[in-house]
Parts: structure tokens; C-alpha cells; sequence
């Protein structure tokens, strides 16, 4: 048995209305907050996961380069600290003049 009350049915659908209202406005705040949340990040100067990626790779060729010039000069001090044969120099054994 089903009942044909006016006062019920625009209760019921004043009811409707308003879930659908809190509904759309509980949308639209999520999609503000998440604007907002954006924002801040974004003026905070956060970096994306691709440029720190990038800039880690950067920074580890940067270390590898830095590590093999390291031993290249290592090498050449290594060199240079070994006495040389010494040869004798022509312009010591001429005669001074006086």
C-alpha cells in the first residue's frame, strides 16, 4: 500500500536535493583544497621526481669524473716525485768568463 502524500514527496525530494547539493559541494571543496595543496607546494620549490633523477645522475657522473681525474693526478705527483736521470748539461762544463 503505498501512500500519495504531496508533504512527503517534496520532503523526499527537498531531501534528494540537499545530498545532491553536499554532494557537489564536498566535490568542489576536495578539487579547491587540492589546488591550494598545489600552490603551496609548487611556491615552496619542490621538484618533480624526473628532475631530481636527473640531477642525481648528474651528480654521480660529476663524482666518477672527479674520482678518475683524482688518479690521474695522484699518477702525475707520483711521476714527478721520482728522481729523474740526470743528464749533464753542456752550458755547465764551458769555462765562465771574468
Amino acid at each position: 500500500m503505498q501512500t500519495e502524500n504531496k508533504l512527503i514527496d517534496d520532503i523526499v525530494k527537498m531531501v534528494n536535493s540537499a545530498a545532491g547539493t553536499i554532494a557537489g559541494m564536498g566535490r568542489e571543496a576536495e578539487s579547491s583544497m587540492r589546488e591550494k595543496a598545489r600552490e603551496f607546494v609548487g611556491g615552496m620549490d619542490f621538484v618533480s621526481r624526473e628532475e631530481f633523477e636527473a640531477v642525481k645522475a648528474m651528480a654521480a657522473a660529476a663524482r666518477d669524473e672527479a674520482e678518475e681525474l683524482k688518479a690521474r693526478l695522484d699518477a702525475l705527483e707520483a711521476a714527478a716525485a721520482k728522481p729523474a736521470p740526470r743528464k749533464k748539461d753542456a752550458t755547465s762544463t764551458t769555462s765562465k768568463k771574468g
